[in-house]
């Protein structure tokens, strides 16, 4: 089941929070990095984020969360993470899905690490298509996707 999470309500950015640095230290491992940005984030960070959460329930536990924000018809994917007890089980692929579906964008972008052939093979299922590589002050190589829509 998805639902929108009210991530400013402590407990429900507490979940968040937990499945975040689940997800995003296995991804460190992944990629090969030990600092890796994405673990500095922090429950206050979550509540007093402007963003929307949407989360996949499984067996009554919060499984999965996509995190995004739509400006101007373009909807800008911040992270779609599965908590690892929950791997290999296509549920990143539904919530994309569903956040792709569920809201009008003329165009979605993502970035992710080069690394992060899972990641990548996800968004080019969906049509999304590499335009931009580079590498950020904190060394880890990244590139950005997009798909446009007509709306």
């Amino acid at each position: 089941m998805i639902n929108k999470l009210n991530n400013s309500h402590e407990k429900v950015a507490a979940q968040i929070f937990t499945i975040f640095q689940n997800s995003y230290k296995v991804e460190a491992l992944l990629i090969g990095v030990i600092d890796f940005p994405p673990l500095s984030r922090n429950i206050n960070h979550i509540e007093n984020s402007k963003s929307l959460f949407y989360g996949f329930t499984a067996n009554k536990n919060l499984a999965a969360i996509i995190e995004f924000e739509l400006h101007d018809n373009c909807l800008e994917i911040h992270s779609l993470t599965v908590d690892p007890n929950y791997f290999r089980q296509g549920i990143a692929d539904k919530l994309l899905i569903y956040v792709l579906q569920k809201f009008r964008f003329s165009e979605a972008i993502v970035e992710t690490a080069v690394a992060n052939t899972s990641a990548i093979n996800l968004y080019k299922k969906h049509g999304f298509v590499e335009f931009k590589r580079w590498t950020p002050s904190h060394g880890i190589e990244k590139l950005a996707m997009s798909v446009e829509r007509c709306i």
